[in-house]
C-alpha cells in the first residue's frame, strides 16, 4: 500500500512526489514529455533559454514554506532576485508607467493618477492583505471534500468580511476613479481565468502578492523550481519516468492494477493523476468509475488558453523591462472574446516577458530572450495562419510602443498554441490556466479529488484550489496529504 504511482511531472505531480517519498513512500513519476515541469517547462535554441510557461513568481514566503514542510531550504536549490521595477504598463495614449516596488513609490505613483490615490491604495492594499492571510489557511489548503470545510460559522462570518460576492471590478470601482487605477488593480485577476466582475473580491489578495510581496525571479530561470523538487523528490528515493504517457488503465472491481504505456506495464497500488483530470478520467477511467460526464465538462468555464512566442532578438530591446503589460487596447472588448463571445480577438491585450533584461545567461552576448503572450479562448481553431497574423501584430504594437525597429532583429521565433497544449499536455479544449476561479467553481464546486475508484486521486489545476505556480503546489500536497491520511 505504500507504492504509489504518479501520473504528470507538473508542479502539483512533484510536489506530491517529494511529500510522499519524504515519508517513506515508493514512489514513480511517469510524465509523457522528456523533462518535468509541465507546463513549466524550458527548452534551449541557438544559445537562448526559454521558459515554457509560468513566468510570475509570487507569493515566494508560501512556497519557502512548502520546501520547509519537506525538510529543506529553498534557497539550497535557487536564489530570488526581487524586480524593481515589478513591472511596466504601456497605455494607448500616454507614456508607460513602472510600477515601483518600494510602499511610498507606489504610494506616489497612485497619487498623480488620482486625488489621494495613495491613501486609497495604502487601505486597499491593507485589506487585501487581510484576505489573503485569511485565505491561504481556510481555503487554499482545503480538500473540497466535505461541506463543512466552508459552511461553518467561523469560515462564513470570514468570507462575509473578505466581500466574497462582491466582484474585484466592484471592489476596486467602488475606490477608486482614474482608468490606470482601475486598470493596474484588476490585472493580476486575469491570471484566474476570468474578468474582474466576474471573479470574487476575494481575490483581491492576488493585489497583495503583486504590490506586497513583490515580483521575484529564480536565478536560472522559472524551471529551477521544477528542477529543485525533482531532485528532492529523487533524494528521498523517487523514480521519475520520463517520455512514459500513461495510456490505458488495467482494473479489477473499482481498483486500477496496471498503469499501461503502449507496450509496457506497471503494477500499482495506489494512483494520483497530476495530468490533465478531464483527459484521464474521460479517456483512461472505464465510463462506469467516471464521477462526471461530457456534459459536466462542457458546462465548466475555462479559463483562457493563450498565444505564446518565443523570440530571439540579435540585438537589445531599449525601453521594456523583465515584466511588460501591453493595456494599449481595450481590456473589455478583448475580454468578451475570451469569455462572452469565443472568437480571435480583433485587437488583444499581451503580455511581453524578457528575462535577458535580469539574466545573461538566457540569451547570447547582446542579444534579447523575448517571451510574448496572448490570451485567448480556448477551444478555438488554431493554424499557422492565425500565428503568423499575430505575430506581425503584436510586433508592430511592440515596435511602436518601445519606439525601435525589431521584426527584422529577429534570429528565432516558436510558436506554441492550443495545439500544443492539447500535444503536450493533453489539455481540455487546449486551455492553459484551468478553471476559472468564478464562485460556482471555487473550493468545493471544483472537480473532486477523489475518484470512484478506489485507489485513484487527482490533483492539478483542474481541481482545488485551483491555477498558478503556489496552487498547484498546494494542491499536490492536498493530495498527497489526504492519501497518507487514508492509508492510517
Amino acid at each position: 500500500m505504500k507504492k504509489v504511482a504518479i501520473i504528470g511531472a507538473g508542479f502539483s505531480g512533484l510536489y506530491a512526489a517529494c511529500y510522499l517519498s519524504k515519508r517513506g513512500y515508493d514512489v514513480d513519476v511517469y510524465e509523457k514529455n522528456e523533462s518535468v515541469g509541465g507546463r513549466s517547462r524550458v527548452f534551449t535554441q541557438d544559445g537562448f533559454k526559454f521558459d515554457m510557461g509560468p513566468s510570475w513568481y509570487w507569493m515566494p514566503e508560501l512556497i519557502d514554506s512548502l520546501f520547509t514542510e519537506l525538510g529543506e531550504e529553498r534557497k539550497d536549490y535557487f536564489k530570488l532576485n526581487r524586480l524593481d521595477p515589478s513591472y511596466k504598463v504601456f497605455w494607448k495614449d500616454s507614456e508607460p508607467t513602472d510600477i515601483p516596488t518600494s510602499k511610498a513609490d507606489l504610494f506616489a505613483l497612485f497619487d498623480t493618477f488620482e486625488s489621494n490615490g495613495g491613501q486609497k491604495l495604502d487601505q486597499f492594499l491593507k485589506d487585501a492583505q487581510e484576505k489573503y492571510e485569511i485565505a491561504v489557511p481556510e481555503f487554499l489548503e482545503k480538500p473540497g471534500l466535505k461541506l463543512n470545510e466552508v459552511i461553518n460559522f467561523s469560515v462564513l462570518k470570514k468570507a462575509l468580511k473578505m466581500d466574497v460576492f462582491k466582484s474585484v471590478d466592484k471592489d476596486v470601482s467602488k475606490r477608486f476613479t482614474s482608468d490606470k487605477a482601475k486598470g493596474i488593480l484588476n490585472f493580476p485577476v486575469l491570471f484566474l481565468g476570468e474578468m474582474p466582475n466576474r471573479i470574487p473580491s476575494l481575490y483581491t489578495l492576488m493585489n497583495y502578492a503583486d504590490m506586497g510581496l513583490g515580483t521575484w525571479y529564480p536565478t536560472g530561470g522559472m524551471g529551477e523550481l521544477a528542477k529543485a523538487l525533482q531532485k528532492i523528490a529523487e533524494k528521498n528515493g523517487a523514480k521519475f519516468h520520463l517520455n512514459t504517457p500513461i495510456t490505458a488503465f488495467e482494473c479489477e472491481g473499482d481498483k486500477i492494477i496496471q498503469l499501461k504505456s503502449n507496450d509496457k506495464s506497471f503494477n500499482v497500488s495506489q494512483v494520483i493523476a497530476g495530468a490533465d483530470y478531464n483527459f484521464i478520467e474521460q479517456n483512461l477511467v472505464p465510463k462506469k468509475f467516471r464521477r462526471y460526464n461530457e456534459s459536466y465538462w462542457e458546462k465548466r468555464r475555462l479559463a483562457p488558453s493563450c498565444l505564446i512566442y518565443y523570440i530571439g532578438i540579435n540585438k537589445k530591446v531599449e525601453n521594456l523591462e523583465h515584466h511588460n503589460l501591453f493595456f494599449d487596447e481595450d481590456l473589455v472588448a478583448h475580454g468578451k472574446e475570451i469569455y462572452d463571445h469565443p472568437k480571435w480577438p480583433e485587437k488583444p491585450l499581451f503580455y511581453a516577458c524578457v528575462p535577458s533584461k535580469t539574466e545573461d545567461d538566457v540569451a547570447p552576448k547582446n542579444c534579447e530572450n523575448i517571451f510574448l503572450l496572448i490570451p485567448i479562448a480556448p477551444g478555438l481553431e488554431d493554424t499557422d495562419e492565425m500565428r503568423t497574423h499575430y505575430f506581425d501584430l503584436i510586433i508592430k504594437r511592440l515596435e511602436k510602443q518601445t519606439k525601435t525597429t525589431i521584426s527584422e532583429n529577429v534570429i528565432y521565433n516558436r510558436s506554441y498554441c492550443i495545439n500544443d497544449f492539447v500535444a503536450d499536455y493533453n489539455s481540455f479544449k487546449g486551455n492553459a490556466y484551468g478553471l476559472a476561479n468564478t464562485l460556482r467553481q471555487t473550493a468545493n464546486l471544483k472537480p473532486k479529488i477523489t475518484s470512484k475508484l478506489s485507489n485513484l486521486l487527482f490533483c492539478g489545476q483542474l481541481t482545488v484550489p485551483g491555477p498558478g505556480i503556489p496552487p498547484a503546489l498546494i494542491s499536490g500536497k492536498i493530495v498527497a496529504k489526504h492519501l497518507v491520511d487514508s492509508l492510517k
